[in-house]
């Protein structure tokens, strides 16, 4: 899950999940987040998250202007993993993704070593991960290492894929934009996985990587 980690001098003052689509920052208390410093205006600036893991930031007509990696942002835009967000003296980084209830993270604790479970030349005895294909996450390699992990974004699209003796299996649990699997939709049925099928859940686009362990 994305999150924002504000600092004054090197001191963490605020340390945010974005969960919501969106998140207001400011200096008024109705704001999400609550910077009390006359340097922020009451109302500065949004945090927008897009499907699973892209978020974009937009000034809100702050007095002092809000600056990302030192450059005055005169428009929205999408933040980068690493990005660091300036307003006033406070030090706000922006962390794509904490794996912490969202992609590839587990929601049931059966975990489970890769290497006990399936037969030698099946996909039961191969590591599994899934990499990100787009957004400002691309890239992004998140190994599923449990028996069963579930992946999304609670109240949006989540799937589990379960770990079992003959290889991977994918299905739908809750979803208001249903998740795809190579363009097919998925099901509350368990799916086979096989190396290279591309999910889709709620715009963000995973390969299904399989490699011997």
């Amino acid at each position: 899950m994305p999150q924002l980690i504000a600092s004054v001098e090197g001191v963490e003052v605020k340390h945010v999940y974005l969960k919501n689509n969106r998140t207001t920052l400011g200096r008024k208390r109705h704001n999400d987040i609550v910077l009390d410093n006359l340097v922020v205006s009451g109302d500065h600036c949004v945090f927008d998250l897009h499907g699973l893991a892209e978020v974009s930031i937009e000034d809100l007509g702050s007095t002092n202007g809000t600056y990302i990696n030192g450059e005055m942002i005169k428009s929205r835009r999408v933040l980068k993993d690493q990005d660091v967000i300036t307003i006033g003296n406070f030090k706000v980084l922006f962390i794509a993704d904490s794996g912490n209830d969202t992609i590839g993270s587990p929601l049931e604790t059966r975990a489970t070593v890769l290497g006990s479970l399936g037969f030698p030349g099946t996909n039961g005895a191969m590591q599994a991960s899934l990499r990100v294909l787009s957004g400002t996450s691309a890239g992004l390699e998140v190994p599923v290492v449990k028996a069963v992990t579930t992946f999304g974004r609670p109240g949006v699209a989540v799937i589990s894929i379960s770990h079992r003796r003959d290889g991977y299996y994918v299905a739908r649990m809750s979803s208001q934009q249903p998740p795809t699997l190579n363009g097919q939709l998925i099901g509350p049925g368990a799916i086979p996985l096989n190396h290279n099928d591309v999910l889709n859940l709620a715009g963000t686009e995973m390969a299904f990587l399989l490699k011997d362990a």
